[in-house]
């Protein structure tokens, strides 16, 4: 089958567009033949290092996608050859306490599709059967595909997380970024009043198309001092994160007593200063979180299908196109999702 993998770490030279061997389908697994995947920022980073996370190489890139069921076994109530379906990249042991208590994501043995073992960016992959999800109806391929990583991690930050409330406000840095994007997307159509930011006026433009209440460019505007212009001078019940060190200061000073900050990420730094006084004065909540669990995906799902919401793709590329893709996500530039189109549908 024709796939992206990388064969060493560095830039574009060491990933290639080539064979690689069908996916050999185990008992309780299914195989699905890809329409779409989306790019993540882990892509660059197995491409550039992959330090810390165990792998063996050659390996197949690619985290979420989307497909149709190919082949599963014949006892499978749930799921039918032809389907349309969502890959969710997170396969566990089921066994440990973490899954047996329903969050996955804490397994002691996980492993993510495109980090630990061959992922999406292919025509077909095999998963356990508990990893494949029927998608909603009235997507494109690759707008479904994004709800894989992107759409599921800001959910599990905003719902599961911080308990966002529909009368509270949010801080969003970076927006224009796939899970900061999501992120306002998400929680403005629950009700909330949410402020993003970013170095660049036009995505702060298209933020507000979107549906910002409130835009702050962190290039030329002190975050915090309008914030609380913003708020009265209350501040933010919750701030959404995936920066770091960069923001991490601006992030403490916009919270409301007693708020919480949510952050999956540390693109700047994973060392900012801690600012305990301030964390236990004000008796703020800092709080990590890591994609999402199975429920949670399936109540994302069923959100999408009943409401408005349809991912945003900044751009589109072929399979064949995906050093094209990698820069385009390394740059920075996009707003919203880059996408991979791997088949015809």
């Amino acid at each position: 089958m024709k796939a992206a993998y990388i064969t060493g770490h560095g830039g574009n030279e060491v990933v290639e567009i080539g064979n690689r061997p069908d996916p050999a389908r185990q008992p309780g697994e299914v195989l699905v033949k890809l329409h779409a995947a989306t790019l993540n920022r882990v892509d660059l980073y197995m491409r550039d290092s992959g330090a810390g996370i165990t792998h063996r190489l050659p390996q197949i890139m690619g985290l979420d996608g989307m497909g149709v069921v190919e082949e599963m076994d014949a006892a499978d109530r749930f799921l039918s050859v032809g389907q349309r379906v969502l890959i969710h990249p997170t396969v566990v042991c089921g066994r440990c306490e973490f899954c047996q208590r329903g969050e996955i994501i804490l397994c002691t043995k996980v492993s993510f599709l495109g980090e630990h073992r061959d992922g999406t960016l292919a025509e077909y992959v095999s998963v356990p059967a508990a990893n494949v999800f029927p998608m909603p109806g009235r997507l494109a391929p690759d707008e479904a595909a994004s709800l894989g990583v992107t759409y599921l991690t800001a959910w599990r930050m905003l719902f599961t997380r911080a308990q966002l409330k529909p009368w509270e406000t949010v801080l969003i840095f970076g927006v224009g970024g796939g899970v900061s994007l999501a992120a306002l997307q998400l929680a403005k159509l629950t009700g909330a009043t949410v402020i993003v930011t970013s170095r660049d006026d036009e995505k702060l433009k298209n933020a507000a198309t979107v549906g910002a209440d409130h835009v702050i460019n962190s290039a030329t505007q002190d975050v915090a001092k309008t914030v609380m212009e913003f708020t009265a001078g209350r501040g933010v019940d919750v701030v959404i994160e995936n920066v770091g060190q960069a923001v991490w200061s601006s992030a403490m000073k916009s919270l409301v007593r007693g708020g919480r900050l949510v952050t999956c990420g540390a693109t700047t730094g994973d060392q900012p200063p801690a600012d305990i006084r301030r964390i236990f004065i004000r008796q703020l909540q800092i709080i990590g979180s890591t994609l999402g669990n199975f429920n949670e995906f399936r109540d994302l799902i069923s959100f999408v299908d009943k409401t408005s919401l349809r991912p945003i793709i900044s751009a589109r590329y072929a399979l064949d196109d995906v050093h094209a893709a990698l820069d385009h996500l390394d740059s920075g530039r996009q707003f919203g999702k880059v996408a991979i189109n791997i088949a015809d549908h």
